[in-house]
């Protein structure tokens, strides 16, 4: 199925140079998979689903962000989002849930570098700090006034940016950081 994005053009084509101005790169294409359920099936998936606010956990190809106490967001790798939504459908048969492909709804913005924490806090309100914000955090937020979810990992940041603003967060990250 990754056959299947031979041909597509994604939000942030052609701004290559201006994200890699201040230290990030698009990670075009990913599947992501909204996920509603009740948190006591957690257990019924081949993955970990997080429970905790504001985390997100990593298994099976796929990581699982929170988003709310019965939401997550399911990402996976360019082309799998079909069998995402099938995986989770069987695990969950016969269950209230609710499972649905938003791949074409947001694209990623990955950063990298310590620098990247003050590129962020010029734009967002959440505290960035080492002793509130480390690995395995995410959240919904404002950044640039937009809304994105942002995913710490290990060394990088994502930005999870609906395709709509994307050209406006890549403006925006590239003024604020070069300025």
């Amino acid at each position: 199925m990754a056959d299947g994005y031979t041909h597509a053009r994604s939000p942030l084509a052609g701004r290559a140079r201006e994200l890699a101005s201040v230290g990030a790169a698009e990670v075009a294409f990913l599947a992501q998979v909204d996920l509603r359920a009740d948190p006591a099936l957690a257990p019924r998936l081949s993955f970990a689903l997080p429970l905790e606010p504001n985390a997100w956990t990593a298994g099976g190809g796929r990581e699982a962000l929170w988003l709310g106490p019965d939401e997550w967001l399911v990402v996976g790798g360019p082309g799998s989002a079909s069998a995402i939504t099938a995986e989770l459908g069987r695990a969950l048969a016969g269950e209230h849930h609710s499972v649905v492909d938003v791949s074409a709804n947001r694209t990623v913005v990955e950063l990298t570098g310590d620098a990247r924490f003050d590129l962020l806090t010029q734009g967002c309100g959440l505290d960035l700090h080492p002793r509130a914000w480390r690995p395995g955090s995410c959240a919904q937020t404002l950044l640039a006034r937009v809304p994105v979810l942002l995913q710490e990992r290990d060394q990088a940041t994502r930005v999870f940016v609906r395709a709509s603003f994307a050209a406006h967060l890549a403006g925006w990250f590239h003024a604020a950081g070069t300025s």
